[in-house]
């Protein structure tokens, strides 16, 4: 099974490069970081008192994780597919059979962090490299649209998670893997693909 890490800042276009992946190589599925935050009370509490909580490891469910990871990666298929809601601070399963599957692509701001936990290093990594007002006017549209935050609020919490992302960046860079990849504006995307699926 091919094995593709997307990392990025928030709203630099993780998600949008993943499908755009998907549905060029067929039989692949994505597993985003974002719907694996942790649940319940004390992520209610938290993250309300512990400032960019959803961009630290701290709000990170690692373990739920890994173990669709290794399921997916050992089996080749996936049955269950997963939701966080960021209002509520819940995750919904659906019920969902995917058969077949040869590309399994992790894509959020903790894939970076995610893809050092793994003994497999033969794996894609993509990072993407764009204008920070670019990511954040997406941001605050989708915060708005989908997380139940005013402008303000969500223009605040956007400058907040780009410091964070960068600042673990430094310590989470991804040295001597030759099947790392910059996806900046102008690259182009095709041609990266036929190098990896050719």
């Amino acid at each position: 099974m091919k094995l593709i890490f997307i990392s990025g800042p928030s709203g630099s276009g993780k998600t949008t490069l993943s499908n755009q992946i998907i549905k060029k190589t067929k039989n692949g599925i994505v597993l985003s970081t974002d719907n694996y935050y942790k649940t319940g009370l004390i992520s209610k509490l938290l993250s309300k008192f512990v400032e960019g909580f959803f961009d630290k490891s701290i709000s990170f469910n690692i373990e739920l994780l890994k173990r669709d990871f290794d399921f997916i990666y050992k089996n080749g298929i996936s049955i269950c597919e997963r939701f966080y809601n960021f209002e509520k601070k819940t995750i919904r399963n659906i019920l969902k059979e995917t058969n077949d599957i040869s590309f399994l692509i992790v894509e959020g701001i903790f894939a970076k962090e995610f893809s050092k936990t793994l003994n497999n290093k033969d794996y894609i990594f993509l990072e993407i490299k764009t204008k920070k007002n670019e990511c954040m006017k997406r941001v605050v549209q989708r915060d708005i649209k989908e997380r139940g935050k005013d402008k303000k609020q969500a223009e605040n919490d956007f400058l907040k998670s780009w410091s964070i992302y960068y600042e673990k960046s430094k310590y989470n860079s991804i040295e001597n893997n030759t099947n790392k990849f910059i996806i900046e504006k102008n690259t182009d995307i095709d041609l990266i693909l036929k190098k990896l699926f050719n």
